[in-house]
């Protein structure tokens, strides 16, 4: 069995903020250059106004909303609804635990008689549903579903902002952070045009405490603390390559093999996926496939981050079809992998 992208929306609240704001309004003045560090200008930050106030909640609503309307489904079709958010505000201040964040955005579009199921993995979280979905099609057990992830995720910047003490802070690499949410429906009906050809995940407890995300230890909010240059190591991206040649010599397949015209890395730094693609063709000995980007203007948004490029690149009508575009996950567990797929009906 083939599956496919059956769609996939998408929604970026309104409000800009700069970098040079951020280090303006840090407690402990600096002069660092954070948009040379990171690549990053600007992220999208939710409305935070009381009567249009954005949570994880509403922000995945509308992205459920703009995927369904690019899709053949209904929401009364979708057999399967995973929610893959590391944030689940569903006000201020008001972090959910239960009941399932799926279950609350399933009744909301009402697919009542989806499943449902929350799936927690960092910033891997959308492609860990895709992975779950694409496995749960190929067993049988449902046709089709949608993965969703809403991250109102810039309250960790907030608290860095306050909280920053000295040059060289943990809660650093929380100022890179933007909101967004994102939308797929994965389906059975995969051919030579639109399939996914693999999903594959690995998690290896080596730095599994090199990004924390928690209450703040200091004041109220949550925070993020990040081991950045444990994080950054040549160990760690040669651990994640390692696994890739493993993944290819079990399957038969090369990276030549694969004719990837695209590749999407985790959104945190524009000079991390730099230097992981001079890494990487140095392993592989052969040049990398172009890399799509959008950091620049939306800076680091958490789990939705590879479908926001995708979708982002598709509105700008820059990715042909027929394109065979490789996603590659970076996340706190440490959490790397490969996602392949070719697509031709994604619209944006």
């Amino acid at each position: 069995m083939r599956t496919r992208f059956e769609s996939l929306g998408a929604y970026t609240p309104s409000t800009v903020r700069s970098t040079d704001e951020l280090i303006a309004g840090l407690a402990m003045p600096r002069t660092l250059d954070l948009e040379r560090i990171t690549g990053i200008k600007n992220r999208h930050v939710h409305n935070s106004d009381p009567d249009e106030y954005e949570s994880s909640f509403e922000l995945a609503l509308r992205a459920i909303e703009d995927c369904l309307e690019h899709s053949d489904y209904t929401a009364d079709d979708i057999d399967v609804v995973i929610s893959v958010s590391i944030t689940r505000f569903r006000g201020p201040d008001l972090f959910c635990y239960a009941p399932a964040f799926a279950l609350m955005l399933r009744n909301a579009i009402g697919a009542t008689r989806a499943l449902h199921f929350d799936v927690s993995n960092a910033c891997a979280g959308m492609v860990t549903g895709v992975l779950v979905l694409d496995r749960m099609i190929k067993a049988g057990v449902v046709r089709n579903g949608l993965v969703v992830s809403g991250e109102q995720i810039t309250p960790i910047a907030d608290t860095a902002m306050r909280e920053i003490s000295q040059p060289y802070d943990p809660q650093f690499a929380a100022l890179t952070v933007g909101d967004a949410a994102v939308a797929v429906v994965v389906d059975d009906r995969g051919d030579d045009n639109d399939e996914i050809h693999y999903v594959e995940l690995t998690t290896a407890a080596y730095g599994a405490e090199f990004c924390l995300g928690m209450p703040s230890d200091k004041s109220k909010g949550i925070a993020m603390y990040t081991d950045n240059r444990q994080l950054a190591s040549e160990r760690r991206y040669a651990q994640a390559l390692n696994r890739m040649s493993d993944f290819f010599a079990e399957t038969g397949r090369t990276w030549e093999s694969e004719k990837y015209d695209y590749w999407i890395h985790h959104q945190f730094s524009g000079p991390a996926v730099e230097h992981i693609s001079r890494l990487a063709e140095q392993h592989f000995g052969t040049p990398m496939p172009q890399a799509l980007n959008i950091m620049h203007e939306f800076g680091n948004t958490a789990s939705t981050s590879h479908f926001l490029v995708l979708h982002e690149h598709l509105a700008q009508q820059r990715i042909p079809r027929g394109s065979k575009v490789l996603l590659i996950p970076e996340a706190s567990g440490i959490v790397s992998g490969q996602l392949a797929a070719t697509i031709s009906r994604l619209e944006a």
